[in-house]
């Protein structure tokens, strides 16, 4: 879409898509709207493509239509995945949309080249040198959730020096070619440079730190898509992309201050790789339970604050959590859900599959309320999280999660920890919670045990 648009009822209808698109990240940042949120999302959009399709620049809808039906081939069965699924198809989402400004920018080059002004040179190259690293980051982010990529960080010495190295480089082509856009031939390493460093981006981070990642390669997608705005002097990209490359930041913010890390320890510390001689490893006995012990301490219990982890969502457990918490609340137990902000694979992990099986919004508790709760609860029960409940955040200088803001399960009168085996979290280090007096561990499938506990709870009768 090149020129400025002439047609006051286009303008009119851009304005409000963008009025949607910020009315719904306002709704979308608490629970109880994010329905509404996302409704007003999706009439912004469906609004904003209305009115481009309406524009009369355009020169054939015989391509705008098979575009439609391709992308909606592959948008129908990504819309359908199962919710734990979700961190993966996010990633993808931000692949597709990274790689659809990477083309458009080339076709604009060779489309305008030379006769290309130093701005818009410049903000084409910012378009696809962040849409191109964003698209193979994403796939291999995409690659990592879904395990068909190893999930540990892979570093080698020297690393970041040459990763560093290889974005200086494009930057440098970038900025010969806003001096000299004729210059064609160098301009597919403009491409090819950006797309070999997301791989290489990605490589080194381990799959703690997947939700800051996500969060960081929308922000990406949405400055790339802000870029390619100001190419094709579209204001609705312009706003859109800067909402979503904003919004995406400040998450990315949100979600390294809750590991207590900044943005260059993320991306360059490589948080994942198994500590063998920076944390001293826990000690002392492991004290088990069955389900049907663990059911007799959760009958006599007056409070219990289940805290779901990557293992409820691994072993898709969230709808037997919600038929334990309808089996403890028919029995008078006050339930509530610690959720911490980086537990799972993306930013809101676990809302997403507790909302997906109705367990009530105002039962999830965020962080710091749920640690002022803690001393006062009889049964803190955990449900395959593992770096986010250990203490050992809070006095082990040589940990490598110290500092981070943890759950403080510990503190509760009983703990009892669901998981399949002692192996480390993601941090690579022994959990100290598992080593309390206090602790009891429930061994098995999240799904299995969480089923176990409500036969249990139900007199022998599963809902």
């Amino acid at each position: 879409m090149n020129g400025a648009l002439q047609d006051p009822v286009i303008e009119i209808a851009y304005i409000v898509a963008v009025t949607l698109f910020i009315l719904s990240l306002k709704w979308l940042s608490s629970p109880a709207t994010a329905r509404r949120g996302v409704q007003a999302g999706e009439v912004g959009m469906l609004i904003a493509i209305l009115a481009t399709l309406l524009y009369r620049g355009i020169v054939s809808y015989e391509w705008i239509i098979f575009g439609l039906v391709v992308g909606s081939l592959i948008g129908i069965p990504l819309g359908l995945v199962q919710m734990t699924a979700v961190p993966q198809r996010t990633a993808l989402s931000h692949a597709f949309g990274a790689f659809a400004t990477a083309l458009v920018g080339t076709a604009e080059f060779y489309l305008r080249t030379p006769n290309i002004s130093a701005f818009v040179m410049s903000a084409l190259s910012i378009e696809i040198i962040l849409g191109s690293l964003t698209f193979t980051a994403s796939l291999m982010a995409a690659g990592k959730l879904q395990e068909v990529l190893p999930q540990r960080p892979i570093t080698y010495k020297g690393q970041n020096f040459v990763n560093l190295g290889i974005l200086l480089l494009a930057v440098l082509i970038a900025v010969y070619l806003v001096n000299n856009p004729g210059a064609t031939w160098l301009f597919p390493l403009l491409i090819v440079i950006p797309l070999i460093f997301g791989v290489l981006l990605i490589v080194p981070i381990g799959g703690a730190d997947m939700p800051t990642v996500i969060s960081l390669l929308n922000s990406y997608a949405g400055l790339s898509a802000a870029a390619m705005g100001f190419v094709l002097k579209s204001k609705l990209l312009i706003v859109a992309g800067a909402l979503d490359g904003s919004s995406g930041f400040i998450l990315s913010v949100i979600m390294s201050r809750a590991m207590n890390r900044s943005f260059t320890n993320v991306l360059f510390g490589a948080f994942g790789q198994v500590q063998e001689s920076s944390a001293k490893a826990a000690e002392g006995t492991v004290r088990s339970a069955t389900p049907e012990e663990a059911a007799g301490i959760l009958e006599a219990a007056n409070s219990v604050m289940v805290v779901p982890g990557y293992g409820m969502a691994v072993a898709q457990a969230q709808h037997k959590v919600r038929e334990f918490y309808d089996a403890l609340t028919k029995r008078g137990i006050d339930v509530k859900f610690a959720i911490h902000p980086v537990a799972g694979r993306m930013p809101g992990h676990m809302n997403v599959l507790l909302a997906e099986a109705d367990v009530p919004y105002d039962r999830l508790i965020e962080m710091d309320d749920a640690n002022s709760d803690f001393p006062q609860v009889d049964v803190a029960l955990v449900i395959g999280a593992n770096d986010v409940t250990n203490p050992a955040a809070r006095h082990d200088k040589n940990s490598p999660i110290y500092g981070m803001p943890i759950l403080e399960v510990d503190k509760a009168r009983t703990v009892m920890v669901i998981k399949r085996g002692m192996s480390p979290g993601f941090a690579g280090i022994e959990n100290e919670l598992y080593y309390l007096d206090k602790t009891l561990m429930i061994f098995g499938d999240a799904k299995s045990v969480v089923g176990a506990l409500v036969r249990e709870l139900s007199g022998g009768h599963e809902h």
